[in-house]
């Protein structure tokens, strides 16, 4: 389950409640036949929705939905993400129609350091480097690859659904064709982190039903996964250094290309454990100090309308001997992740209970070497600062406070929190 856009609206639009009735009759498909007309119905008003950016009509939906109606919710969803993150194009070759099916793919890069962590523009040389491994090392024979010419900020992707859409078929035409892409717009600043994802974009164009990724090819399915793994590898192997000139002063790890979406969603979740890491070794470092100086608060945040759900957890981090906070990191919950941890899926099963985002951020902070830890048990409404916008953290009183480094850090560290 995912969860919703904020500021939602109860009166629906003639194609919200559309796009919303047909996702409502897909999970009442009694057969596959059904269910696949329904989805052919859904893409197509969808399609109409995000080429003429009426992302407003989408959201509208899905809020409603996820309040009255989660499988239908999650339907529409995946819908969403299907639609924006994949094109068709039919073209006539020697008089016969010849379809492409085309797939905006997310190379994500995690990345750690003690300094800045760069983005924007990718030198033509470079581009020219990762796109020729990337199609080498990764996909299926008969694709066409046309890679965006930035490196990506988590906040300097498409915003929406339709923006994304539009990213899709522009890349898309480019593959097609062969043709350059221009470097977008100057993208916006990001804000500051030790540790942060960086993510390449690329559209895969593909004859229609054919495979895509090289783990799709029909030599490989008995050993699919075997060879996602030797793919990941080698994409590790031949682009590690060639990255590493994006991001100088910075440790790297390259995670597997995928779907959009899916690739975001990963990312998201495995930069969490690496925050931690980071954030130890630039306090220990900075303030001369061993990780066991150090201690650990641990409150959970949600929205005020939300019924005590909590939506992630903010780790503060101070001195042993001090209740001044110096430091915080922030451990975004997604998708089926609550406090009881993420539940498996299909039939109940007999076995160890789910690891809950609080033992698992307590056995990450006790492998970082910190193993003085409170966890304050209030629920807090989600508080960021008047005055630069970082968010507030639970000191050991749990009052909620600023994360401030001590007066005497040397300079040039202040502007992380």
């Amino acid at each position: 389950m995912r969860r919703p856009a904020k500021d939602s609206s109860q009166k629906l639009s003639a194609e919200s409640q559309r796009i919303s009735s047909i996702a409502q009759a897909i999970v009442q498909a009694a057969s596959r036949v059904e269910e696949r007309t329904w989805e052919q119905q859904l893409d197509t008003h969808l399609q109409k929705l995000l080429k003429t950016n009426h992302q407003e009509s989408i959201d509208a939906a899905l809020n409603v939905l996820f309040k009255d109606d989660l499988a239908a919710y999650d339907v529409l969803m995946d819908g969403v993400e299907a639609v924006s993150e994949s094109s068709f194009m039919v073209e006539q070759q020697d008089g016969k129609e010849v379809a492409w099916q085309a797939l905006l793919v997310a190379a994500p890069i995690l990345a750690w350091t003690r300094f800045s962590i760069a983005s924007g523009a990718i030198p033509s040389d470079l581009l020219g480097t990762l796109t020729a491994h990337f199609s080498a090392h990764l996909l299926a024979e008969g694709t066409r690859i046309a890679m965006a010419p930035t490196l990506y900020a988590i906040d300097q992707l498409p915003r929406t659904h339709a923006e994304t859409y539009a990213m899709t078929h522009k890349l898309a035409q480019a593959a097609h064709k062969g043709s350059s892409v221009k470097p977008a717009v100057r993208a916006p600043d990001t804000a500051p982190f030790l540790a942060d994802t960086r993510y390449l974009l690329a559209v895969i164009v593909a004859p229609q039903g054919a495979p895509i990724f090289r783990w799709q090819e029909p030599q490989h399915h008995i050993n699919f996964m075997a060879e996602r793994a030797n793919a990941l590898e080698q994409w590790r192997a031949q682009a590690t250094p060639n990255v590493a000139r994006l991001l100088p002063g910075c440790g790297i790890e390259l995670l597997l290309p995928e779907a959009y979406y899916v690739a975001c969603r990963e990312a998201d979740k495995l930069i969490r454990p690496v925050s931690i890491r980071a954030a130890v070794h630039y306090l220990t470092y900075t303030l001369g100090v061993e990780a066991s100086d150090l201690r650990a608060v641990i409150a959970g945040f949600g929205e005020e309308a939300t019924d005590g759900q909590i939506d992630e957890y903010r780790v503060g981090f101070t001195l042993r001997q001090s209740p001044d906070v110096v430091y915080g990191i922030v451990w975004p919950l997604y998708g089926q992740e609550d406090e009881e941890g993420t539940p498996m899926e299909g039939p109940a099963v007999a076995g160890p209970a789910p690891v809950t985002p609080i033992n698992e951020i307590v056995a990450h902070l006790n492998a970082a070497g910190i193993a003085h830890i409170k966890r304050i048990s209030e629920r807090y409404v989600a508080e960021y600062c008047d005055d630069c916008g970082a968010p507030l953290f639970a000191d050991p009183t749990g009052e909620l406070v600023h994360a401030e480094m001590p007066e005497d850090t040397p300079s040039g560290t202040e502007h992380f929190h």
